[in-house]
């Protein structure tokens, strides 16, 4: 979004006025989403048909390729989302500016965030937005599934083996996550132990002399292919990690949907390899 004068945002909020008096909101409301894992959820939880518009990136399920893109990494268009009249907007505190958000709340809008810290809020999110459609039983049903396979992984992988593991976010410069960052509960469900779990920051960038003396027995990446820069650096490193380098799938990993179960999987396959050959 450009920034908008005080007199440009009173005139939105007059035509916003002006354009709804005449009318009750209609019945289940009409959705905006402002990130791509809320966009994820309220497909889950049933509202697709009630969506009008989404963040760039929204690409999941193929029906959110259709709709109207009024957000990305810029902002928001704040114009664009009075004109589609939505009556609940899907916000992420992380991703989205608070200003035009404040103004889209000054003009009655609704605005729900959502801002997962556990895989447990995933379907208790999914839950709460079944409330607002037309078909709460498919909300219902999508939660439920989604904690019998949360349960299942967490009672196979409770008392696993611990495999001291290493993040590959960034190539140029070296990145990792901390336990700090989401896609760490990730591997500590399957039984993975980060190497740079204590970092104060969330996303740090480390050196190669720092993962080689922490001593990962495995790499996991996501992206086409390990950097060259690492390629040239991993006989460093303990004969595990030289042999057992897994790809993760990032939509998967990054975004807290119900597809972060699958990069679960993904990882807890991989690390019971690593298992077998120690």
């Amino acid at each position: 979004m450009l920034g908008l004068s005080p007199r440009s945002v009173g005139l939105l909020v007059a035509a916003f006025l002006f354009t709804t008096a005449a009318y009750a909101h209609p019945a289940p409301p009409r959705v905006i989403s402002l990130a791509p894992h809320a966009t994820e959820l309220a497909y889950a939880a049933g509202l697709g048909e009630q969506l009008v518009a989404a963040s760039a990136y929204s690409d999941y399920p193929d029906e959110a390729k259709t709709l109207e893109r009024v957000s990305n990494y810029r902002g928001i268009k704040l114009e664009r989302i009075v004109a589609l009249k939505p009556d609940l907007i899907l916000a992420w505190r992380g991703g989205n500016p608070p200003k035009p958000l404040e103004t889209l709340a000054q003009l009655g809008i609704e605005i729900r965030y959502l801002d997962v810290e556990k895989l447990d809020d995933i379907s208790g999110f999914i839950r709460e937005l079944g409330r607002y459609g037309r078909h709460p039983e498919i909300a219902q049903k999508n939660a439920a599934a989604f904690d019998q396979k949360l349960r299942a992984l967490r009672t196979r992988y409770q008392d696993a083996t611990s495999v001291p593991y290493f993040y590959l976010l960034s190539g140029a410069p070296l990145m990792t996550a901390s336990d700090h960052a989401w896609p760490s509960q990730l591997f500590r469900l399957c039984g993975g132990a980060n190497i740079f779990a204590d970092s104060p920051a969330a996303y740090p960038q480390v050196n190669m002399e720092q993962v080689i003396t922490r001593k990962p027995h495995t790499v996991f990446y996501t992206g086409g292919e390990l950097p060259a820069s690492w390629q040239s650096m991993k006989d460093l490193l303990p004969s595990l990690a030289q042999h057992y380098a897994f790809q993760l799938n990032p939509d998967w990993l990054t975004r807290a949907t119900p597809r972060a179960l699958q990069a679960a999987t993904q990882i807890c396959e991989a690390l019971d390899t690593v298992r077998s050959a120690t």
